[in-house]
């Protein structure tokens, strides 16, 4: 087990430093930040001071080697619109953004759960085409479309709910709603896939066979089995989030960081851009390296891959 997370560990690394290697030449080749955050008056002077002030007159392999030593000891730069440290920057929307995600995936998991397995035990019944039909639409719009349509209904159209901000609990009831219904809908079809799957195995027939409720063969053999690929799913469900938080924030106005993203994205604040680009890394890094460890703890045939 030692040997199997070690490997993963060392794989997670190279992720690591890929991204952040990709990531720091591929902004540096897409525009010109000096143009991005000053006007388009600005004269090449001020370009230049600008430039030289924040180090981007170096060669790309110079400002590699300075961003990669000053990140080793916890500096991640400066942020070029404000002067802060993006350290600063970046942490105060973390919890924001937390609070959002957390309650979202707890939501699809309390409703992409329960709904994809009663889809699988009544097979082929109008509950099972009900359940499945809802998923597959919610599924199949995207979630930032989603949520626009909640704005209209709820925001603009009934008005009972808040269309953006994030001063009050209402203000989290359209974007948590937005997140978690369409992880939900993933959830509830591979719960269901999975669960016939499992129902459809020999032993699960001799359970049958024995006269074992259909309850208990369903919690006590059925379950558990179905568990194991459904780690998976709810591991890349929970990697996921921070992606569409880059999506879902800006629609509510929600100051968390996919909105902080998308503005510092829009103004070239290079800093920032990496510092939340690794953080996204690791999040992703991090959940696909304890879904491994889960993987292999509850099926021991893993550990040999």
């Amino acid at each position: 087990m030692g040997s199997f997370i070690l490997a993963r560990l060392v794989r997670a690394i190279i992720v690591l430093i890929s991204t952040v290697t990709v990531v720091f030449i591929v902004l540096r080749l897409s525009g010109d930040s000096a143009q991005q955050m000053l006007s388009d008056t600005a004269s090449p002077e001020a370009l230049a001071a600008f430039r030289a002030k924040w180090g981007l007159d170096r060669t790309i392999f110079e400002q590699y080697l300075l961003y990669v030593g000053n990140a080793l000891r916890g500096d991640f730069g400066t942020s070029y619109a404000d002067g802060r440290e993006v350290f600063d920057v970046v942490s105060e929307r973390i919890p924001k953004t937390l609070l959002l995600t957390v309650s979202a995936f707890i939501l699809s998991i309390l409703i992409g759960v329960p709904a994809g397995i009663l889809a699988a035990v009544r097979r082929e019944s109008a509950v099972d085409k009900g359940v499945m039909a809802g998923a597959v639409l919610g599924y199949s719009i995207p979630n930032f479309l989603l949520g626009l349509v909640f704005v209209f209904v709820f925001a603009v159209w009934l008005r009972v709910l808040p269309s953006s901000g994030n001063t009050t609990w209402n203000h989290m009831i359209l974007p948590v709603a937005t997140f978690a219904l369409f992880n939900a809908a993933a959830i509830a079809r591979f719960m269901r896939s999975t669960l016939i799957d499992v129902l459809g195995q020999p032993y699960i027939a001799a359970a049958r066979a024995d006269g074992i409720p259909n309850w208990e063969i369903i919690l006590r053999h059925a379950l558990p089995n179905a568990a194991i690929p459904m780690v998976t799913t709810l591991g890349f469900t929970a990697g996921g989030l921070l992606g569409g938080a880059v999506l879902i924030e800006p629609v509510f106005a929600w100051p968390g960081l996919g909105s902080g993203f998308v503005a510092a994205t829009s103004s070239g604040d290079l800093s920032v851009v990496q510092a939340m680009i690794l953080l996204f890394t690791a999040f992703m890094v991090t959940i696909n390296l304890t879904v491994d460890v889960l993987y292999a703890v509850l099926n021991p045939k893993i550990r040999k891959h």
